[in-house]
């Protein structure tokens, strides 16, 4: 498998109104993500998930790492990158109601990219929007609609068929369902699944809906405080979660059997909220709410244990000794 996507001690710091006091969003990560992916990053609101995406796609500049795309060191490059790496890396926003322009009709949305990396006129263009909303299984007439005229699962098909005009072999999906009614989420999600199949496409899934990543993605990474604490194959993570914030999180899915019921792994009951990426616990930052917690998770940062090829958790519960052994369990 080649990979297209390699983040190295990735971070990303925010200065605040104090001097020498920073937000980290992002605090030194590491992840590969190989060709044809699904790769999804998974956290509770505030862990740094979409912080990492607006990094890797350009809009952040990174404070510290490496981001590399097919072998390319990008980490500087910023939004300063060539028009070729803007073409292969796409993305599709949380919100499409914010990420569309109001004053433009569908036609000019989706012909601006395919006017820029294709340099498309005239009947050329307008075959090439229509082949994009297609795609997208929007009908022909809606090139002539602004977004206003249309709902909201439509205007995420809209900026999905942009993102794919232009041709990319990545796209960074951020919670692209999550603004949207249950009733057309499964349509988006259909239809993405589709397009990567039938385009060969890469994804980075962005989400903190742990139910639909257990059905899109093939590799998932949790983060949690600017940090990722485990990450493997998506069948191994559901099958045997490791860490306790993990184990905490798929406890709490949502299940309508008894059957489903059996399958989320024992609660974990944790304390408090999420705290502040301004002031970040020493140690393991989830000791604070950890019942599983004890001296060493409180004063010492844990290191990443690979539990099994490709499958790697930060938590001291898991000694190098552990490590060796076969579905290492709490």
């Amino acid at each position: 498998m080649s990979v297209i996507l390699r983040i190295r001690n990735l971070k990303k710091y925010f200065p605040t109104s104090k001097k020498g006091v920073f937000v980290k969003a992002v605090d030194g990560i590491d992840f590969d993500i190989y060709k044809e992916d699904v790769f999804a990053l998974v956290g509770e609101s505030g862990s740094g998930k979409s912080t990492t995406a607006y990094t890797v796609i350009g809009m952040y500049e990174a404070t510290e790492g490496k981001i590399e795309y097919k072998d390319l060191d990008i980490s500087r490059i910023h939004w300063k990158r060539p028009i070729q790496l803007k073409k292969n890396i796409q993305i599709v926003f949380q919100d499409p109601g914010t990420s569309l322009n109001p004053s433009k009709t569908v036609s000019q949305i989706i012909g601006a990219p395919l006017i820029i990396h294709k340099h498309l006129r005239g009947e050329k263009l307008r075959e090439a929007i229509i082949n994009a909303l297609n795609m997208v299984e929007l009908p022909s007439e809606y090139i002539y609609k602004l977004p206003r005229d249309i709902g909201g699962g439509e205007k995420q098909l809209v900026a999905i068929a942009r993102a794919l005009s232009a041709g990319p072999e990545f796209v960074i999906l951020d919670e692209p369902t999550s603004a949207l009614d249950v009733s057309i989420q499964a349509k988006i999600i259909r239809t993405l699944l589709k397009l990567k199949e039938e385009l060969g496409l890469t994804y980075m899934f962005i989400t903190h809906d742990l139910s639909l990543v257990r059905n899109i993605s093939n590799r998932v990474a949790i983060m949690y405080l600017g940090k990722i604490v485990e990450q493997g194959p998506t069948s191994q993570i559901f099958a045997e979660p490791s860490h306790p914030y993990t184990q905490m999180l798929l406890s709490s899915i949502p299940v309508v059997t008894k059957a489903e019921e059996a399958f989320k792994p024992k609660q974990v009951q944790s304390t408090g909220e999420i705290p502040s990426p301004v002031d970040v616990p020493p140690g393991c930052s989830f000791h604070t709410r950890c019942p599983l917690a004890w001296d060493t998770c409180r004063k010492i940062e844990p290191q990443p244990v690979e539990l099994q090829p490709g499958r790697i958790v930060k938590c001291h519960l898991y000694s190098k000794h552990k490590a060796t052994l076969s579905g290492a369990k709490l």
